[in-house]
């Protein structure tokens, strides 16, 4: 949706959650000496001042990266020194974004595929990325540039589908474009943020997921507050298609922790379980 601007929201309690997910993935992928691909159907600006007027006017980033700091997590070491790569000072001034995130662990060998339509995002994601000869923009739908790009030449991937959900259509273009490229490479690996506004909504969502026939589902959902009918996104969650081994270890020790950390209210809660198995 082209009026939808992350910057608003940029390292809030979903933010953390996405690029944690992000990050473990990204370092099981890298073990292996083969390049993979690295695909972002929604890649948003890449790099969010948090002193701008948009981050300050709701200071959402306040109750998400504002809440931890590094040397408090250990477990989170690699996540914290991009952050820091992103600063000159400790003083957390400016929050990557996916794309960002990703290049940092990316070698020379890999490659991304960044989809951003909105044109003053991808003016931005371009100055953020700079010439960075691993990268090819596109200033188009990436649900639909997705398919075009399956199976990719490394024959391993990352793909990251994380729309903003302001159109209600894109809970179901979510679930048809991963049902259509699960066909195309049904080895990638393949990380869904979703927020939770209206339960019902995920739970169909979750629901149509497992009815697909895909294997190898899993879920992560940090959840702030209760949920309620009230305005406003009171979790989150990450589905994970071909998740590594070790994913869900290390996610349920680290949301139990997020979910003390960053608990905004009566209820607060986690989910890490094995939505589909093999």
């Amino acid at each position: 949706m082209l009026s939808y601007r992350h910057s608003f929201h940029a390292g809030n309690f979903a933010d953390v959650l996405k690029h944690i997910v992000l990050v473990e993935i990204l370092e099981h992928l890298v073990k292996k000496e083969s390049a993979f691909d690295y695909i972002d159907t929604h890649a948003g600006a890449g790099l969010y001042d948090l002193a701008s007027p948009q981050a300050l006017k709701l200071q959402e980033y306040t109750a998400g990266i504002g809440q931890l700091a590094a040397d408090e997590w250990p477990e989170l070491s690699q996540y914290f020194e991009i952050l820091r790569s992103c600063n000159t000072s400790d003083v957390l001034r400016y929050y990557p974004g996916s794309p960002k995130i990703a290049l940092a662990l990316m070698r020379p060998q890999d490659k991304a595929r960044l989809f951003e339509m909105h044109p003053t995002d991808f003016a931005l994601l371009k100055q953020s990325i700079a010439r960075d000869r691993r990268v090819k923009l596109l200033q188009e739908d990436g649900f639909k540039g997705l398919l075009a790009l399956l199976p990719p030449q490394s024959r391993r991937g990352l793909i990251l589908i994380d729309p903003s959900y302001e159109i209600k259509s894109d809970f179901s273009q979510v679930l048809e474009t991963v049902a259509q490229a699960y066909k195309r490479f049904a080895g990638g690996i393949y990380a869904i943020w979703y927020p939770v506004v209206e339960r019902k909504r995920i739970d169909r969502l979750e629901r149509a997921f497992v009815d697909s026939g895909i294997k190898k589902i899993q879920r992560f959902e940090l959840g702030v507050r209760a949920d309620s009918e009230h305005k406003g996104m009171s979790a989150a969650g990450m589905i994970v298609i071909n998740p590594p081994w070790i994913l869900m270890e290390k996610m349920t020790a680290i949301l139990a922790r997020l979910t003390e950390v960053l608990a905004r209210g009566e209820g607060a809660f986690f989910r890490a379980d094995q939505l589909v198995g093999e």
